[in-house]
């Protein structure tokens, strides 16, 4: 049972809300919310500590405060969260890298909780129906977060091999999505008109965000050591949620292209990377078997309700400001009619 827990990545929104609810846990008596900057939102009880996990401060602050358990859930999707693609990397493998550094040369850590990505198995047209937890990725990650996530996870095995007496625990969640955070993906289902690949449909699973948060909490209060898929119940495919959505959509060869990438970052509408291009090519799919057996977690909402749930909400906030929405709708009538937009 977890006594002292310290999130790592307590200002952004799942670590905040994560860090909220365990210090109103019983089970836990005490909560430190790390990051490099102070969290916006409430986090309960829980402490802040100022650190960054790329530096030795993080040392210092698990020094200081004497976790018995880390959950680390500062690895970052898109490069908007960063500040760009140099530092995303530095954050995620480097910051990984001192962190699990840090948990090894202390002696109160005895848990450590990663916030994973089914990306780490890719996307391609010759993946598997579906990825389980043993499965080596059969494709090679080309770069961005695909890469980043595949060699957090290596060295976060690394480290469970040193530190035996650790319990280690990595949760592959599919896309997170719900009525409030708000994602690459939750940005893109909510375009004015949605581009997607001609003549491809791929199907895929979603995790709610409460359900991302229930799964993390089991795993820190409990004793669950593994690799664990989470995703909830069945799947969508991408008509299917643009139609649930009320999104038409703009079918074009291919999305993977500097005009259709480039021009939704700058807009800050949607950061559409390399995995994300591929993700929404082909799709994903995981086995989940081993989330209810072992990690003994069975998500309240399914892909469906995961969907329904996000698109509600979103459609009662209002979908964009209207200043975005124009943006972008010049950017696709751009790519109808042939102008690139350069040089305005």
């Amino acid at each position: 049972m977890s006594r002292v827990v310290m999130v790592v990545g307590v200002a952004r929104y799942l670590g905040g809300r994560l860090a909220q609810q365990l210090s109103a846990d019983p089970a836990v008596q005490r909560v430190i919310g790390v990051d490099v900057v102070e969290p916006t939102e409430n986090i309960g009880a829980a402490e802040f500590v100022r650190a960054d996990i790329r530096t030795s401060d993080i040392g210092r602050a698990i020094q200081r405060t004497a976790p018995d358990t880390v959950v680390h859930m500062n690895i970052l999707a898109t490069r908007s969260d960063a500040g760009g693609r140099a530092p995303q990397k530095e954050i995620n493998v480097i910051g990984t890298m001192q962190l699990l550094a840090a948990c090894q040369r202390s002696e109160s850590v005895r848990k450590v909780v990663v916030k994973s990505s089914t990306t780490v198995y890719g996307a391609g047209p010759h993946a598997p129906a579906l990825f389980s937890e043993d499965m080596v990725p059969g494709m090679v990650a080309r770069g961005g977060y695909e890469k980043d996530a595949g060699e957090v996870e290596a060295y976060v095995r690394g480290y469970s091999r040193r530190r035996p007496d650790v319990g280690v625990t990595i949760l592959r969640f599919a896309n997170v999505l719900g009525p409030t955070i708000r994602t690459a993906l939750s940005e893109y289902f909510v375009l004015p008109v949605v581009p997607v690949v001609l003549g491809r449909d791929p199907r895929f699973q979603l995790v709610h965000e409460q359900d991302c948060l229930d799964a993390l909490r089991l795993a820190t209060v409990e004793d669950r050591p593994g690799i664990f898929n989470v995703a909830g119940d069945g799947f969508l495919v991408l008509s299917q949620a643009l139609r649930r959505a009320g999104r038409p959509a703009l079918p074009l060869p291919t999305l993977g292209t500097p005009l259709i990438g480039g021009v939704l970052r700058r807009t800050r509408v949607a950061d559409m990377d390399a995995a994300m291009v591929r993700f929404l090519t082909h799709g994903r799919g995981v086995d989940t078997t081993r989330m209810r057996t072992a990690l003994g977690f069975d998500p309240a909402y399914s892909t469906r309700a995961t969907f329904d749930a996000f698109a509600a909400a979103r459609s009662r906030g209002g979908l964009l400001e209207r200043d975005r929405v124009r943006a972008v709708e010049q950017t696709l009538r751009g790519v109808l009619t042939g102008e690139t937009g350069h040089g305005r």
